[in-house]
């Protein structure tokens, strides 16, 4: 096979006999996926033994090779060398918890085995069974190569810290929430091998996927940055999904196509330009073996891209579909606004697909209504800052808008004040007691240990986010919440801690009482007078699927009920007069057809944009055009502020 040796080809192929590890992470939605799945497909085809693995909580490996493949490892059809894995996160907990207590059984009597299994079901399992999972496929060595496509960026960047706390968390010995450390010495073998293999840039690649987009790539150099930190140095960059210039013929795509590629050259600069790898947009989706070809082909390969910008007959479409008809501005602004008391608005969704933007938009036109109004993000890749091109911190603060507040969830600081009030609390709680038999010191000491857990990270997170449904003086709180799979896990999480605390472990049962606390919130989330839930998607299949598999998830798991949903980056019918831009609108309309028959909800339509709203003004003119909340003003005779 003649091929070039391009800088990409030169990071993945492995060039000793050991295993080697690749990397790849981004925001959910740039093709990160993709582009994972291209580069398992092109290293097996080079006849390299390829294990693709998933650590993604809302996988799409089987919608992208077009077969079932699950949390077993599964050879891909058609392809020698490659097999592939989507780490079930329930799946992984369950087999931790029965491989930890197993070997336990003929040792402890009945009343230990139930404080073992008790402590096994601290939320923390579900997140340590995972990356054991990974760290067990960073140690087989029938695999060439072990391609890893991660979750989105901020998660990432918690994986990736994962050995180095749970390391340190087991070499405290005693219990842990995540079972005896006694009986977890190769455990703690198996991390420190890990946190070598991730330091070892011989051993391990490590790339990003982006967008054309200043937001994407503003966000990768800071997540660079971050797993610097942890000795861990990015290699690769693949912006993916330019527009070509074939098809660009009229001012709007002309100019989104010439700030795509300022983007590029300035990744170009800012990273290593050899590097730096790009991949145009298709006229349809990509799935099946032809087009992940393609892709390492020409990322691996440097061969130019295949575009097929004449079949736009391709996409079969429901004739019937009236995009305009299906917008529900009335019913979308009615979801929106509050009755008597605070309502609770939830945009999530795929990373990538607008949801920052939507739940800016929608914040800054109730606020401009009169409502008093709070908008948070829970989404540790979140850039709030950057659409409303004012500062936003930790706790609420002023935009320059009258009614409008805004906060970002630090992890940091809500760690550390979570830290401050458990041990304020456990002082109180012993403050009259150091005449009993009780060692004070030694209690808050075991309490300050325990606080270092990876798990008292996760709890600072919720209990952040619980408090923010006890602000007074809000009409209106709006979450901008995390990526699909995790925000699940968010809202899972007061369910989970409510159980775990009435154990009494020792941290849980130092803390607060705040189990009536907790139930209030979940019946605040699933009462759809106080809450509403809308999931964001661009009219694609992947987007499309994962936000349905996350809003049955949502309804059977948690209880919650999905209000409406966000259709956005629709293609402008003004602009795109050609074959290519035919087909992906013709694409858009199969699938927002199949939205509505999937959601059966009120729909906001969000068309795409010369350029993203960036400030206030800006996200005015963008509310007046999705959210239906100044036509219901008018309808109500109810004055704009």
């Amino acid at each position: 096979m003649a091929t070039t040796q391009t800088p990409a080809r030169e990071i993945v192929e492995p060039t000793s006999e050991d295993t080697e590890f690749v990397f790849f992470s981004g925001k959910g939605g740039v093709g990160k996926s993709t582009v994972s799945c291209a580069t398992a497909t092109w290293l097996a085809d080079n006849d390299y033994e390829t294990l693709l693995v998933t650590t993604d909580p809302a996988p799409n490996l089987s919608d992208i090779f077009e077969q079932d493949i699950g949390h077993e490892v599964t050879e891909i059809e058609d392809i020698d060398n490659l097999s592939a894995i989507e780490i079930d996160p329930d799946v992984a907990a369950e087999q931790y918890r029965q491989e930890t207590i197993e070997p336990m059984r003929a040792l402890l009597d009945d009343e230990e085995l139930e404080t073992v299994e008790e402590q096994l079901n601290s939320p923390c399992v579900e997140e340590i069974a995972a990356f054991d999972n990974f760290v067990d496929f960073m140690d087989s060595p029938e695999y060439d190569v072990v391609v890893f496509d991660t979750a989105p960026t901020g998660h990432t960047i918690r994986l990736m810290e994962l050995p180095s706390d749970w390391n340190a968390e087991l070499e405290k010995g005693g219990s842990t929430c995540i079972g005896p450390a006694a009986s977890m010495e190769d455990k703690k073998a198996q991390y420190e091998r890990a946190i070598d293999t991730l330091q070892d840039d011989e051993q391990t690649a490590f790339a990003f996927v982006g967008k054309p987009e200043e937001s994407s790539l503003e966000e990768i150099e800071r997540s660079a940055s971050d797993l610097g930190e942890l000795g861990i140095e990015s290699q690769l960059l693949v912006v993916n999904g330019y527009l070509p210039e074939s098809v660009c013929e009229d001012p709007f795509f002309e100019g989104k196509r010439a700030d795509e590629q300022a983007v590029i050259e300035r990744a170009r600069t800012e990273f290593d330009a050899d590097a730096t790898a790009t991949y145009p947009l298709q006229p349809g989706e990509i799935a099946g073996l032809d087009l992940l070809s393609d892709v390492g082909g020409v990322i691996y390969d440097g061969e130019e891209a295949t575009v097929e910008v004449g079949s736009a007959t391709d996409v079969e479409t429901d004739q019937s579909v009236d995009v305009d008809a299906l917008a529900n501005p009335d019913s979308v602004a009615e979801q929106l606004t509050p009755g008597e008391e605070t309502r609770y608005l939830f945009f999530t969704g795929k990373g990538g697909v607008g949801k920052s933007t939507v739940a800016a938009t929608s914040a800054t036109k109730l606020a401009e209504a009169g409502y008093e109004t709070l908008v948070v993000t829970t989404d540790p890749a979140a850039h709030l800052e950057d659409i409303f091109g004012e500062p936003v911190g930790h706790d609420p603060t002023s935009v320059s808008q009258a009614n409008l507040d805004a906060a970002r969830i630090d992890q940091e600081q809500a760690l550390e004040e979570y830290r401050e009030q458990v041990l304020s609390h456990v002082q109180e709680m012993y403050a009259d007691k150091e005449d009993t038999e009780i060692d004070v010191e030694a209690a808050i000491a075991n309490v300050e240990e325990e606080l270092e857990s990876p798990c008292a990270e996760e709890m600072a997170a919720l209990e952040k986010f619980v408090s923010y449904f006890e602000k007074d003086g809000y009409d209106i709180v709006v979450f901008d919440t995390a990526p699909t799979g995790h925000t699940l896990r968010l809202l899972e999480l007061p369910s989970d801690w409510k159980g775990f605390m009435d154990l009494g472990s020792l941290t849980k049962g130092a803390a607060p009482a705040k189990g009536d606390q907790y139930d209030e919130v979940i019946e605040t989330m699933q009462d759809p007078e106080r809450s509403s839930f809308a999931f964001v998607m661009y009219p694609e299949f992947t987007p499309m699927m994962e936000a349905y598999r996350a809003a049955e998830d949502l309804r059977d798991q948690v209880g919650i009920e999905t209000a409406f949903v966000v259709a956005n980056y629709l293609l402008p019918e003004a602009y795109g007069d050609n074959a290519f831009f035919a087909n992906r609108r013709a694409q858009q309309e199969k699938y927002l057809g199949e939205i509505k028959d999937r959601f059966e909800t009120p729909m906001m339509l969000a068309p795409l944009r010369r350029d993203e709203p960036v400030g206030l003004d800006e996200l005015r003119a963008f509310g007046d055009e999705i959210t239906g909340l100044s036509d219901l003003e008018r309808k109500q005779g109810v004055a704009l502020s």
